[in-house]
């Protein structure tokens, strides 16, 4: 597959031009990559206004994922949460009244966060399922249903986290045929599953019903960090597509990152040759792993095919400490908390990190589960709008004080990045005991008059 970003980066390289023009190191420069790095000149296209070699690029992505259109984003999916919101309110308009997303609990900050700009109002739906987790909401269709019934309106979308940070989804299929039975569009942030169009069996949320889909490319795929993608279903309303680069556009940089731009032009070259191949045998040495570490008497979670997810108390361990048992034995999880870790694999990753990762565990000493459980997060008592909170004049406090005080914004470090409460609801005492299990020590609160 041809990769028209790169080869116009190489013949300007190539052409001697002197660089009059940004950036500021003019090619030159300690890190290596500079002479790689351009901005938005003559014949390199325009990300926001795409109709040359930024474009191809993009058509060729969007033949290779089967969609309508598929988008390029240098800010990750954070920028393309933010334009899917504003798709679905431009498709939906609410006659005056704020518009309403149907979200499950276990989003990303970004969600929350362009929510509170666009003046979102969200009907939360809570997980069904037992062992409260704050990255995972177990949802189900028939739960989806009975939101959508009550509401006295269509929403303007139904917007849902899969994979999550620990890999498990949700049915998507069921829940966007719901969703649709009821007027309703239905986004999916699957930063975590941009690969999954190329297994075998595709499980990518596009395939499975949904109109719009975030995928952070540099998640999973030989991308650099912040590469991401926003695919438009083909069955998606029309509008989505025409204003899908107007939406991009009103929440990024008009610098873009050419470096970024060339490692999606150069994933798509991957993924059209060998690279589903080497995802494949990648899941499959994964599943050998998982098979051997349960052998060793270790709890493995359920999760997407390039996830190792430890149940660290179930295995009689706090996440953490299994953590910097790993760190100890030369590997680097991607995320601990007091339940689980979680190990992300790609085919980059060696034999020699496998092995790594069984010969630090070896075999778990311990077995029984720890005595304890995640306190339950009761739905907190919302006050006001998360735009509402999110400007008004707040201040930090320990969260072991903040009962009873309104939550001005979420702030949470990433991963996993989902909040434990939300901007304008109020913070109660099952959240504070929430907060404490995951060392959130402080919080930014409204401030009292």
């Amino acid at each position: 597959m041809e990769t028209p970003i790169a080869d116009f980066v190489s013949a300007y390289l190539q052409s001697g031009v002197s660089r009059l023009h940004m950036p500021g190191h003019k090619g030159r420069g300690p890190l290596g990559c500079e002479r790689l790095d351009i901005t938005e000149i003559a014949g390199a296209d325009a990300l926001y206004q795409a109709d040359g070699v930024i474009a191809q690029s993009e058509r060729n992505a969007a033949a290779l994922f089967g969609t309508a259109a598929t988008f390029y984003s240098t800010e990750g999916s954070s920028q393309c949460i933010r334009a899917m919101l504003y798709l679905s309110i431009l498709h939906a308009p609410s006659g005056g009244k704020r518009p309403v997303i149907v979200a499950a609990r276990n989003a990303h900050q970004s969600f929350v966060l362009a929510a509170a700009l666009l003046d979102v109002e969200i009907v939360w739906l809570w997980p069904e399922d037992d062992g409260f987790s704050l990255c995972r909401c177990g949802i189900s269709p028939l739960q989806l249903e009975g939101i959508l019934k009550r509401l006295s309106r269509p929403p303007a979308a139904v917007y849902l986290t899969a994979p999550d940070y620990l890999g498990g989804a949700p049915d998507i299929a069921a829940l966007a045929e719901t969703a649709h039975r009821f007027g309703a569009p239905l986004l999916v942030d699957g930063a975590h599953g941009a690969y999954l169009k190329f297994l075998p069996h595709s499980t990518h949320p596009i395939d499975l019903g949904a109109d719009l889909c975030c995928d952070s490319a540099h998640k999973t795929l030989p991308v650099l960090t912040g590469g991401a993608y926003l695919h438009v279903s083909r069955h998606a309303p029309a509008d989505f597509m025409e204003n899908g680069k107007r939406a991009l556009a009103l929440f990024g940089s008009t610098s873009p990152s050419y470096l970024i731009l060339q490692s999606l032009d150069f994933a798509n070259r991957h993924l059209a040759e060998d690279y589903p191949s080497r995802l494949t045998a990648c899941a499959a040495r994964l599943e050998v792993l998982r098979a051997a570490l349960r052998g060793n008497g270790w709890i493995v979670a359920k999760s997407d095919p390039l996830k190792l997810t430890l149940a660290a108390a179930e295995s009689g361990w706090d996440g953490k400490e299994l953590a910097a048992l790993l760190r100890q034995g030369k590997v680097e999880c991607e995320y601990a908390d007091p339940d689980f870790a979680v190990l992300m694999a790609t085919p980059e990753n060696t034999e020699q990190d496998f092995n790594r990762i069984l010969s630090a565990l070896g075999h778990n000493p311990r077995q029984k589960p720890l005595l304890r459980r995640c306190p339950v997060l009761l739905p907190p008592e919302t006050v006001c709008s998360p735009r509402k909170a999110a400007f008004a004049p707040s201040e930090s406090v320990p969260a072991s004080l903040a009962e009873g005080r309104i939550l001005a914004a979420p702030t949470v470090s990433c991963p996993p990045a989902v909040p434990v409460v939300v901007g304008g609801e109020r913070i109660s005492q099952s959240a504070i005991e929430v907060f404490a299990y995951y060392g959130i020590s402080s919080v930014q609160v409204v401030r009292e008059r």
